[in-house]
């Protein structure tokens, strides 16, 4: 299949009532950080993007929230697909994202280079959705911070290497800096500024 015809395919056969449930999802997991929520409306994105990070960037951008794609995503009949079913405009300028995508095993910018926000406009920040291989079966983290009851455990397959580190810089700049989602197939995880993440012990 051709760009062109990608382009114009794969969106919600709903977009409100499907938008709406995905909001709902992401907010829910917003608030209770390691919480796994699923994607159900049929979408289906251009390759590589996974469908749950189709369907978040289906319910949270329009023309007023600029993207920015890792190269690979650039390359793809995405930003096509991005133009036809949201309007949203694409930026090659981290800073000026509001919403950024990467895809599996994507080098993943320093979460400092996008859009951190500052202490009047905490919220003037780029949340940031990442592929990973799955949302399972990889190295053993632990989650404490508000929404947590405690301490959670999560074990995202393939996050990116240097992850932890930007975290631990990233929860520094609090009340500013960026939001992350961890997505895998139909999954996905939210991980709020807010969110201590610790690796434990394998």
């Amino acid at each position: 299949m051709d760009n062109k015809n990608e382009s114009l395919i794969g969106g919600f056969p709903d977009a409100v009532f499907n938008a709406q449930n995905v909001f709902r999802v992401l907010m829910d997991c917003m608030a209770r950080p390691g919480t796994l929520g699923a994607v159900l409306p049929p979408v289906a994105p251009p390759a590589p993007l996974g469908i749950a990070a189709g369907a978040l960037l289906l319910t949270l951008c329009d023309h007023d929230t600029p993207v920015w794609l890792t190269p690979g995503l650039s390359k793809s009949a995405l930003p096509e697909w991005i133009g036809f079913h949201t309007g949203a405009p694409l930026t090659r300028e981290k800073i000026e994202a509001r919403f950024a995508f990467a895809e599996v095993k994507a080098m993943l910018p320093s979460f400092a280079h996008f859009a951190l926000g500052s202490q009047e406009y905490p919220d003037r920040s780029t949340t940031i959705i990442v592929e990973v291989e799955a949302l399972d079966g990889g190295r053993l983290l632990q989650l404490s911070g508000p929404g947590i009851r405690e301490t959670v455990q999560i074990a995202p397959k393939g996050l990116p290497e240097m992850f932890l580190r930007q975290w631990t810089d990233n929860r520094a700049l609090f009340p500013r800096g960026v939001d992350v989602v961890l997505t895998a197939g139909r999954q996905l995880i939210a991980l709020p500024r807010t969110c201590k993440i610790t690796a434990l012990e394998a």
